[in-house]
């Protein structure tokens, strides 16, 4: 069984808490056994339990995000061990990649991240799409493909329990609901808003740059709308409007093939689900080639420029 010692900052932690249940299925297996410092049991002295971890683990794994950057501790402290223990041999050390920052010139920028070129976990469409990465990441760490026949075979629960975390194994179950308030919808709607027009915007230059006989326009008519078109060999093959609050009286952000203000073809809401906030389609156009239901910012963006390309493709 190997030993993972997860290094984050509490920033992230609901973002270390669907690492953990994605990693349920190697536990599960006997494959692996995870540790981090929220399973410091009361009564215990906290520098002294983390070394003694992240000293016997044999995969560590760090949650990198500016916060993680940003944490005194998380850098300072764990990074410099883990680092130590990856050029000695007696670890593996695996960058996770969780938001955007500037890490590539960082000690740790040489080493192999996750997932596959470094793309943050929560660009991806879906946070389950970036975190299934991680775990192939993991699974090729211990060799898990190259030595299937073994890891198939049930492992006897004696095992498991004389590993060296034995005195703490618990579950990772302990996630807790969160209330969402109109607040925190109303700024993840337009934070989403603005993220799609950026994404649109830098999206229809490079798809130019790209095609000698694609020229685009990309024009933001007010706060809440924006335009997109496409013309290829000068004739227009694709127009759309995104809305935030559309001017049907339409909530959320919507999209529509023309202007807005002459129908709607797409429309998005926020809703969660007690962990996360995500953005959920009304299903008005039904060729979505991911078929995911629960899209990230990222996710949102690449649905509506999905609709946008169809024309030409």
């Amino acid at each position: 069984m190997k030993e993972v010692f997860i290094s984050y900052s509490h920033f992230d932690e609901d973002l270390r808490d669907e690492l953990e249940v994605h990693l349920t299925g190697l536990k599960r297996q006997g494959i692996i056994n995870t540790w981090h410092d929220r399973k410091i049991t009361g009564g215990s002295v906290i520098d002294s339990e983390i070394n003694a971890y992240i000293s016997t683990a044999d995969i560590i794994l760090l949650l990198i995000s500016p916060h993680f950057i940003a944490s005194d501790y998380c850098y300072k402290t764990e990074l410099s061990t883990a680092l130590q223990k990856h050029q000695d041999g007696s670890a593996t050390v695996l960058p996770v990649i969780l938001k955007p920052c500037d890490w590539h010139d960082l000690p740790f920028g040489k080493l192999l991240a996750a997932p596959t070129d470094g793309k943050p976990i929560v660009k991806f469409q879906t946070l389950d799409d970036g975190f299934l990465e991680v775990v192939k990441a993991i699974k090729n760490i211990i060799g898990k493909e190259a030595d299937s026949e073994r890891l198939q075979q049930a492992i006897p629960l004696s095992q498991i329990y004389e590993s060296k975390v034995k005195a703490t194994i618990r579950s990772s179950n302990l996630r807790v609901k969160k209330i969402f308030t109109d607040k925190d919808k109303d700024e993840f709607e337009i934070d989403t808003f603005e993220y799609i027009a950026r994404f649109f915007e830098n999206s229809l230059a490079e798809l130019e740059r790209r095609n000698e006989t694609v020229k685009c326009r990309y024009r933001r008519i007010d706060s809440n709308t924006f335009e997109s078109i496409i013309y290829v060999n000068g004739q227009q093959k694709s127009l759309c409007s995104v809305a935030l609050n559309n001017t049907l009286g339409l909530k959320g952000i919507t999209f529509s093939y023309g202007n807005s203000t002459n129908g709607v073809n797409e429309s998005m809401h926020v809703e969660n689900d007690g962990y996360h906030q995500y953005l959920k389609s009304m299903g008005f156009l039904f060729y979505h080639s991911s078929g995911e239901t629960k899209l990230t910012m990222e996710g949102a963006a690449e649905y509506y420029w999905e609709l946008l390309m169809k024309n030409l493709q």
